[in-house]
C-alpha cells in the first residue's frame, strides 16, 4: 500500500537551495487541472500538491478545488523532487499561490510565509497540539495541518501473551520482550534496516525528557542522559533480538506480516494490511519511556497548507485555505480517510470518525492527542538532521563512544541555530 509522509527524509535548507532557478522547473514535467472554466471573481489560485502514491488522492484534491467559489482554482500535480521543485518556484518567476509543506524557520526568515493566525483563529483549540506546534514560529502560524501521520510500536497479541509478557511499557521490558521472542527465523523487534537511525532518533530523547532543541534555542541532546538513551539504542543493535536486512523498510509492514517479527515500529497507514492480516490479534504501543522523567510518545509528523506571502492574491489565497482546510470539514475527513489511512488534524474530526472509532486505531487517535511529539520541528534544519544522524549511525551501528560523538555533533547543530536565531 503506497502512503504519503511529511516525515523527513533527505531535506535540502532554503540557503542551499537558493542557487537554483526557476526554469529547473520547466523540465518538470508538473501536472495541473484547472477547477472550472472561469471565476466569476476573475482570479486565478495556482495551489501545488507534491504527488501522493494513493489512488484517487489527485482527483479529490481536484475536485475540492472545483467546489470553490472564491476563485478559479488551478492544481498543479507535482512528481518527482517536490522540494526542489517549490524551493526553486519560491524564488523564481511562478511561485504557487497555495502549497503544502513543512514550516520553516528558513522560509519564515526569508518573508516567503504568509501568517495563518486569523486563518485559524476560529478553530485553533480544535487542532492537534503536537501538529499545529509543527507549523508555529515564535508563536505565530505559518501551515494549516492537513493530515497527521504517525508511528506506533506494533506487536502480536499471541505470541506476546503465549509467552507469558505484557506488552511492554518502559525500554527496558522492550529489548527483554524482544529477546525473549527472538527464536528460529522469527526476530523480536524490527525498527528499520540501519536499526533505528532513521526513526528513534528524537523518540530516544524524548525517553530521557530531552529533545533536539530547548525552548531557548539551545542544542537539546548534549546532556549525559542523551548519551545513555543512544547507547542503550547501541544495546539493542547488539542484543541479536533486532530484525537487520529485511526485505522491506519499516514504513512497509511485509516484515511483520510475515513473521519474521514479533514487533515493529511502523506507521499509521499499515494497520489496514495487518488487520487484514492478523484481524484482532494485533495491538499498537508508544515509544516507551527509558527512565521516570522521561515520556512515551509517537512522532507527529503533518504537512500544512501555507499561502505564498509575496503574491499578488494572498488574501484570495488566504480564504480558500481557510474554506479548505478549517471551514470543509467534511473534505477534511475524506482527504484524511477516504484514500488512505490518516489522522484528521482536527480532533472533532478525528474522535467523530467510523475508521479511527475503536481497536487499535483508536488507541493511536488516543496517542496522538496525549503523546504526540513534533517529529521535525520548525527550526530542525536537514542540516542538523544530517550531523545528527551521520553521529548517531556511528554509535549505533558501529559502537562508538555516544558522548564524543554528540559533543562534536552539537557544534555543528548550535551553529546552524545561531544562524538561525542569532
Amino acid at each position: 500500500m503506497a502512503h504519503r509522509s511529511p516525515f523527513p527524509h533527505s531535506r535540502r535548507t532554503f540557503l542551499r537551495m537558493s542557487g537554483l532557478s526557476a526554469a529547473a522547473l520547466v523540465a518538470a514535467g508538473c501536472g495541473s487541472n484547472t477547477g472550472r472554466p472561469g471565476s466569476a471573481q476573475g482570479d486565478e489560485l495556482v495551489h501545488w500538491y507534491h504527488q501522493y502514491g494513493e489512488d484517487g488522492v489527485r482527483q479529490a484534491v481536484e475536485r475540492y478545488a472545483a467546489e470553490f467559489e472564491g476563485a478559479d482554482v488551478r492544481v498543479q500535480w507535482t512528481p518527482g523532487n517536490y522540494d526542489t521543485k517549490l524551493q526553486s518556484a519560491l524564488q523564481g518567476s511562478g511561485p504557487p499561490d497555495v502549497f503544502e509543506y513543512q514550516t520553516k524557520v528558513d522560509l519564515v526568515r526569508a518573508g516567503l510565509l504568509e501568517p495563518l493566525d486569523d486563518v485559524i483563529a476560529d478553530a485553533r483549540d480544535d487542532f492537534t497540539e503536537a501538529a499545529l506546534a509543527s507549523h508555529t514560529v515564535d508563536g505565530t502560524v505559518y501551515g494549516i495541518p492537513q493530515a497527521v501521520d504517525t508511528q506506533v510500536l506494533v506487536y502480536r497479541r499471541s505470541l506476546l501473551s503465549d509467552a507469558g509478557l505484557e506488552p511492554p511499557t518502559t525500554f527496558d521490558a522492550l529489548l527483554d520482550a524482544a529477546r525473549t521472542l527472538t527464536g528460529g527465523d522469527r526476530k523480536g523487534l524490527f525498527v528499520g534496516n540501519d536499526g533505528g537511525v532513521a526513526t528513534l532518533a528524537p523518540l530516544a530523547l524524548f525517553s530521557v525528557g530531552l529533545a533536539y532543541v530547548t525552548d531557548d534555542h539551545r542544542v537539546g541532546f548534549a546532556e549525559p542522559e542523551a548519551a545513555d538513551a543512544y547507547g542503550r539504542l547501541r544495546e539493542l543493535f547488539e542484543s541479536d533480538a533486532l530484525l537487520l536486512g529485511a526485505p522491506t523498510d519499516w514504513s512497509d509492514p511485509a516484515a511483520f506480516v510475515q513473521g519474521l517479527t514479533a514487533m515493529q515500529w511502523t506507521g499509521l497507514w499499515a494497520l489496514p494490511q495487518i488487520e487484514e492480516a492478523f484481524p484482532g490479534d494485533y495491538g499498537v504501543l508508544p515509544w516507551p519511556r527509558l527512565i521516570d522523567a522521561g515520556a512515551d510518545s509517537v512522532p507527529v509528523g503533518a504537512f500544512g497548507a501555507m499561502a505564498y506571502a509575496e503574491g499578488a492574491k494572498v488574501d484570495t489565497a488566504k480564504e480558500y485555505i481557510r474554506w479548505l482546510w478549517v471551514e470543509r470539514t467534511d473534505l477534511q475527513e475524506d482527504f484524511n480517510l477516504g484514500y488512505g489511512f490518516h489522522i484528521p488534524p482536527r480532533r472533532s474530526i478525528a474522535e467523530n470518525a467510523d475508521a479511527l472509532a475503536e481497536g487499535p486505531a483508536a488507541d493511536v487517535v488516543r496517542y496522538v492527542d496525549e503523546l504526540g511529539r513534533t517529529s521535525s520541528p520548525p527550526e530542525w534544519t536537514p542540516a542538523m538532521e544530517s550531523v545528527l544522524k551521520d553521529a548517531l549511525t556511528r554509535i549505533i551501528k558501529d559502537g562508538a563512544d555516544p558522548e564524543p560523538e554528540l559533543r562534536a555533533a552539537a557544534e555543528g547543530v548550535q551553529d546552524e541555530l545561531d544562524r538561525l536565531y542569532g
